[in-house]
């Protein structure tokens, strides 16, 4: 039976059967022990040697390992009738390796380090499928301090041009006919990504920036004023999951939509294609409705303070009922998946703490742990979505059977797999989670901590029950 890193990336074309090899077993070893440093995932220094000798192969590339990844999660689209393609950036700081190669800066400080811009592709219902692109780059030290000139440039020499490679290797990656809504944050508030050319099947749902013209007769109506004149057309409550600075909450929002028409502006970049006609789009405003309590004092209402959710979304996508709108917004709310990506590739995977020397061996291991991270970041939203799935979409027998065990300190073990739900419940209590009614559904860390566990348990158990041999079942 085929593990699922050799169905991951057993087919990658890197020259070499051997490198194939490798590779799965790069994927194994990372996934089992994600926050392990390399010599720890891979156990002893042969495969410590070989995995250090496998990111500086000259046969193996970055796009050659996130190839075989991307067949595979283009066979995981296969029966989603949308599929959401979220685009984000973020960086890898690396002010702790001063001796790596092939660096830049990554903010005004001149912290050294890689900018990555990813392509997650995720279902309509939030759950990660995997990476469809996803580019590397160093900034130029010598182009600092030449903001103002960059403006002059044309956009495909510029950084905001990452946006329009994304989506176009996002419709070449994907199947004709497949329904594509590409999602993006304020920075990709882009005049040219809207008037790009894009298949009939793909739509764009961007989060507006500017306060653009937006009156097909004048010059003077602005989105915000656009969009705030017309009335509320109803209001929906969304979960919000825990981030850095904010709560875990339910938020209540009123929403309201126009037809804009979008304008080039002075500010836009120099345009990719010489014609820019304005672009006829939707314009979705979802504004958090303050909570009201009464003033123990006054018994007057109060309201929250004002730092409220406000999201005025560009759209593409038809929107003429209020499902409609609000269907935008939840797909909009998805975009914190590729988030979470990111903090798993650095906190869970701890990508900025490898020891390579060069930034061209670093996009290799990037490339090998974002599998690692996207599979962690599956099974956490898998488990959410589909709970009564067998955990053998997940686990090998032995493996949930040492799981169990441990669990319940028992040998005796069921018949039939648990289901998904218990099993990673099972999996976030070792690595911490309480598992009690008002914690909710377990997070990232606890299920990457849990992993670790799972794997000296069910190591030993295998040395106590060989899969030849017979034990007790229930």
């Amino acid at each position: 039976m085929e593990t699922w890193a050799q169905q991951e990336v057993g087919h990658a074309q890197l020259g070499d059967q051997r490198l194939t090899k490798r590779l799965v077993r790069l994927v194994t070893d990372l996934s089992q022990q994600p926050q392990a440093s390399v010599p720890q995932a891979c156990g002893d220094w042969a495969a410590t040697k070989a995995a250090y000798r496998f990111w500086d192969h000259e046969q193996v590339t970055p796009e050659g390992i996130r190839a075989a990844h991307r067949h595979s999660t283009v066979q995981r689209l296969a029966g989603q009738e949308t599929v959401l393609a979220i685009q984000d950036t973020t960086s890898l700081s690396l002010s702790a390796h001063r001796a790596m190669t092939g660096l830049g800066p990554i903010d005004s400080h001149q912290t050294p380090g890689l900018l990555v811009h990813s392509v997650l592709a995720v279902t309509a219902q939030g759950v990660p499928l995997g990476l469809l692109h996803q580019q590397v780059w160093a900034r130029d030290p010598a182009q600092r301090g030449k903001k103002k000139k960059r403006h002059s440039l044309p956009i495909s020499e510029k950084e905001s041009y990452r946006w329009l490679q994304s989506l176009q290797a996002t419709q070449q990656a994907v199947p004709a006919g497949t329904h594509i809504v590409t999602i993006a944050d304020r920075e990709a508030d882009i005049y040219d990504l809207f008037a790009m050319p894009r298949a009939k099947s793909m739509d764009l749902l961007i989060r507006a920036s500017a306060d653009r013209n937006v009156s097909q007769d004048q010059e003077t109506e602005k989105l915000w004023q656009r969009v705030q004149a017309t009335p509320v057309q109803g209001t929906m409550t969304i979960h919000l999951e825990h981030r850095p600075g904010q709560r875990e909450r339910e938020v209540t929002l009123a929403v309201r939509w126009a037809s804009v028409t979008l304008r080039p502006s002075p500010h836009d970049a120099i345009a990719l294609h010489p014609v820019r006609e304005p672009i006829h789009l939707m314009a979705v405003l979802a504004q958090e409705v303050p909570e009201t309590r009464p003033d123990p004092d006054t018994r007057q209402e109060e309201t929250n303070p004002p730092d409220l959710l406000s999201w005025m979304l560009l759209t593409s996508l038809p929107v003429e009922t209020f499902d409609q709108a609000a269907q935008c917004v939840r797909w909009y709310r998805c975009r914190w998946v590729i988030e979470r990506y990111h903090l798993v590739l650095k906190s869970g995977c701890r990508i900025e703490e490898l020891q390579v020397e060069t930034a061209g061996r670093l996009e290799r291991a990037l490339a090998t742990y974002g599998i690692v991270a996207w599979r962690l970041l599956w099974l956490t939203y898998e488990a959410r979505q589909t709970p009564e799935a067998s955990c053998e979409v997940l686990l090998q027998p032995y493996e949930w059977q040492a799981l169990y065990a441990q669990i319940h300190q028992s040998t005796t073990v069921p018949l039939t797999p648990p289901t998904l739900r218990e099993a990673t419940h099972w999996i976030a209590q070792l690595g911490g989670f309480l598992a009690r009614t008002s914690d909710g559904e377990p997070g990232v860390q606890t299920l990457w901590r849990g992993l670790r566990r799972l794997e000296d348990v069910a190591g030993m158990w295998l040395l106590l029950h060989p899969v030849s041999s017979a034990f007790t079942y229930g």
